[in-house]
């Protein structure tokens, strides 16, 4: 078990690996925490299980890199872009959820953007996908906001792409924003069963 923290501005990393080990029994398996403005990671791994990568604040740029997880693995308050990476759903007890952003401010100018991504579960999550339940993301925080856009769906996803954080349904989707759009793949994300926060767009 192990686990990195960048907090430097202008981090580069290029063909690097983080990886933690803990598993998927355990109630985190961090693999990477960011808090560098204008940070860019270019075709790196990051490997791990429930909240892999902290997107913790600031600017951040991901470019072709492979992100494997199971529940919030892409959580934090960063402004970050995701664009051409592989999002990559790992086999555990409980249901699958991608982003978990953290804007608590209306005035902040934070979010998760995901852009030109394939959304795939791993080689063993694929056989048993479909006895369990796996969504884009889900609200952590009352201001929210996530989008996923021109990116290729599997059938892992549940129709309705997004779900709510548990126990807070009223309070902590009052004014967040998710939003899908333009979607290729054998997915099929519709406004069917949707929440009233969220947005969806095929075309």
């Amino acid at each position: 078990m192990a686990w990195a923290a960048v907090t430097g501005d202008g981090f580069i990393a290029r063909d690097i690996g983080f990886q933690n080990t803990a598993g998927p029994q355990g109630e985190q398996a961090l693999a990477l925490y960011i808090s560098s403005d204008r940070s860019v990671l270019y075709r790196c791994s990051i490997v791990g299980y429930q909240d892999t990568l902290y997107a913790y604040a600031l600017r951040q740029f991901y470019r072709e890199c492979d992100i494997y997880g199971t529940i919030d693995f892409i959580f934090g308050n960063a402004a970050a872009v995701f664009q051409s990476c592989d999002l990559v759903l790992r086999r555990h007890k409980g249901y699958n959820a991608i982003l978990a952003n953290g804007r608590s401010d209306p005035g902040q100018k934070t979010g998760f953007s995901v852009q030109n991504c394939r959304i795939i579960p791993s080689s063993d999550f694929s056989p048993v996908k479909h006895s369990y339940s796996s969504y884009l993301g889900r609200p952590w925080k009352q201001y929210s906001r996530a989008i996923v856009m021109e990116s290729t769906i599997d059938d892992v996803i549940a129709p309705q792409g997004w779900v709510e954080w548990p126990g807070l349904e009223d309070p902590a989707s009052r004014h967040c924003t998710s939003r899908s759009m333009r979607m290729g793949g054998r997915g099929r994300i519709g406004q069917k069963g949707a929440m009233a926060w969220v947005s969806c767009d095929r075309s």
